[in-house]
């Protein structure tokens, strides 16, 4: 058994405006250096004063974080925990600079996107490097834990997150019904150079097959390039607009994409979807994210009991195996034309 000598765990997650003057600075910081049109920022702004400005994505953090230190504690294990957005407070950059003011000189990252791709993989460990790069001397190694898209935790919290949905499907129609796994889409050129698409199918596969539903899809959500780059389709709505002619009454839609409800949840899926299912005459339920259901949390302290104590052992249902621990060279790459490589930071390969 190896203990790594980490001495914090940090949270990595996308980051949500929390009121109305938060929305603007925070879709900035999201689309900086992105081909996106204003229009196209204006309208995403208009979903999330629908909603008041407000995200769920950073309540639903903390209450994650308050689950995972308190499980962690019962399991013996007192490491501080930090967390650290992408594109809003609390920025990854004072996080970091926090963590070198209190010392910090390893830490255990956990981010909060299972599957892999630039965007849900390789891109935080930019993140991560740019942070570290900032503070400069002094600012703490950091470790990446694995993508959990096949951990048993994550598997069974979905599993329980769709059978809650299930069930408010009549009894004779919840055998049939079908199931929508959704993620979000991202561009084939991005999807080409990672397992996005594969685990995917794999994690819908195992939990469709744990609860015997034959009946299930894989679907795309919330693109947001320009019409003429090809991304994963089919989105849901389109998905969704062919259910009728097979005389579908009712549905169940799983946001396996995603660990916690934020606007791609509260307005693609609870808002547009729904609408869009009211009008066709479908009944809809829509699948928790696993958020901070027991299976999940108990999960997530497994995967950072497992780096820490690193006795080999890696946790993982279905055929792919675990994922690896420190990500390649060629892990993830953004699809974009390639630039030179940088050097080694934060205990991972040069990215």
């Amino acid at each position: 058994m190896t203990n790594h000598n980490y001495d914090a765990i940090l949270f990595v997650s996308f980051g949500g405006p929390e009121g109305h003057d938060d929305v603007m600075p925070f879709l900035e910081n999201v689309l900086r250096g992105k081909n996106v049109p204003r229009e196209r920022m204006l309208e995403v702004a208009e979903h999330y004063y629908h909603f008041d400005g407000v995200s769920p994505i950073n309540r639903q953090n903390r209450k994650l974080i308050t689950a995972v230190e308190a499980s962690l504690r019962d399991a013996g294990c007192q490491l501080p925990i930090y967390w650290g957005n992408r594109n809003w407070h609390p920025l990854l950059t004072d996080t970091m600079q926090r963590m070198a003011d209190d010392g910090i000189k390893k830490a255990l990252a956990f981010v909060t996107s299972a599957f892999s791709s630039y965007s849900g993989c390789r891109q935080y460990r930019e993140d991560l490097a740019a942070a570290r790069a900032v503070v400069g001397e002094g600012a703490p190694q950091i470790d990446k834990i694995r993508a959990y898209y096949n951990h048993p935790g994550f598997i069974a919290a979905t599993c329980e997150r769709l059978a809650e949905a299930l069930d408010a499907i009549p009894d004779e129609a919840r055998s049939t019904a079908p199931i929508l796994f959704t993620a979000h889409s991202i561009p084939l050129t991005m999807s080409a150079t990672c397992r996005y698409v594969a685990q995917l199918e794999e994690a819908c596969s195992l939990v469709a097959t744990e609860l015997g539903h034959e009946n299930w899809k894989l679907v795309y959500q919330s693109r947001s390039g320009p019409p003429t780059q090809p991304w994963l389709e089919p989105d849901i709505c389109d998905a969704i607009r062919e259910l009728p002619a097979h005389n579908v009454q009712h549905l169940v839609v799983v946001p396996i994409g995603f660990v916690s409800d934020h606007m791609e949840v509260l307005f693609d899926l609870d808002t547009e979807a729904q609408q869009l299912c009211d009008e066709l005459g479908i009944q809809m339920a829509r699948a928790k994210t696993v958020g901070t259901h027991p299976q999940f949390v108990s999960g997530v302290c497994r995967l950072i009991l497992e780096r820490i104590h690193d006795t080999g052992a890696r946790e993982a249902v279905g055929q792919a195996g675990a994922s690896h621990d420190f990500c390649p060279v060629d892990c993830c790459l953004s699809g974009r034309p390639a630039t030179p490589p940088k050097p080694t930071v934060a205990g991972q390969d040069a990215f």
